[in-house]
């Protein structure tokens, strides 16, 4: 299996930081608008699209301002890749952005780019942050 890349992307949501963690940190945030059902048991979480199911362990998390989920393989050990969710809040203008980090294959880059972006977009929806 080729290495993923690395990217990272920044996205303005009118919204507070609180409500926005609860989003992106819990199993019924999560599953408003990142994956059709998320499940989680301890400090495993289960994310499901159409048949396909994704383990994840959440890796590290910090109240108010980011949740890291870290991939985990088939044999149940923690994969290489993950993903970080990150809530920023500019200083002066107290604008709040999500911040994105994830992985993809060389030539996937911009299709999981333009996939973040809908999946955002449903996430505004949600929080009435259009």
């Amino acid at each position: 299996m080729e290495n993923k890349i690395r990217y990272e992307l920044e996205f303005p949501l009118n919204s507070s930081p609180q409500l926005l963690y609860q989003y992106i940190s819990t199993p019924s945030g999560l599953s408003e608008w990142f994956a059709d059902n998320v499940n989680s048991r301890g400090e495993f979480f289960t994310f499901i699209w159409n048949d396909n199911e994704e383990k994840a362990r959440l890796a590290s998390k910090k109240t108010g301002e980011k949740v890291k989920f870290r991939w985990v393989e088939e044999d149940g050990k923690d994969g290489e890749y993950f993903f970080e969710l990150r809530i920023l809040v500019d200083e002066i203008t107290k604008d709040v952005s999500l911040m994105v980090v994830d992985f993809a294959e060389e030539d996937e880059v911009d299709e999981s780019k333009q996939l973040w972006d809908n999946q955002i977009s449903d996430l505004k929806h949600v929080i009435g942050s259009v």
